[in-house]
């Protein structure tokens, strides 16, 4: 079951540090943009993979084309993706070894779910970390 109690939430967002954030944005009007830099500004290491424009930089990180690429431990791969692209998402998250996927608010996709977490990850769905840092009184990280 994808994790919904405010200590469990609370423990994982206390506990991540970098995130890789699939489907971050460099235009300023699309919320991934905004939510990178709300977790940047929380002392949140945000990596932002994007295969259309790879290579660019968004607030200041390097966007990557393909999570794969990265080469860095990774604590939370953050889904800014539609719920049927969230399968794709999970694999590669689960292939790079991070221990947490959040699919974003609208984001439900219960077979990635499962196969997350039956790979050993934890599971946050149809929510966003912004929110959620703020509704419950999160610390910055770090």
């Amino acid at each position: 079951m994808p994790l919904t109690s405010d200590a469990e939430i609370k423990d994982l967002l206390s506990s991540t540090r970098t995130i890789a954030m699939i489907g971050a944005s460099d235009r300023p009007d699309r919320a991934s943009n905004g939510v990178m830099l709300f977790l940047q500004n929380q002392g949140y290491r945000v990596i932002p993979v994007n295969p259309t424009i790879g290579g660019e930089q968004i607030h200041g990180e390097h966007v990557w084309p393909r999570l794969e690429e990265l080469g860095v431990e990774i604590d939370m791969v953050d889904i800014f993706r539609n719920s049927e692209a969230a399968a794709e998402a999970v694999d590669d998250a689960i292939a790079a070894g991070a221990k947490s996927v959040w699919m974003q608010l609208g984001v439900v996709n219960e077979a990635a779910a499962a196969k997350a977490e039956a790979a050993g990850l934890k599971v946050v769905m149809d929510r966003c970390p912004k929110i959620e840092i703020a509704r419950l009184g999160i610390d910055k990280v770090g």
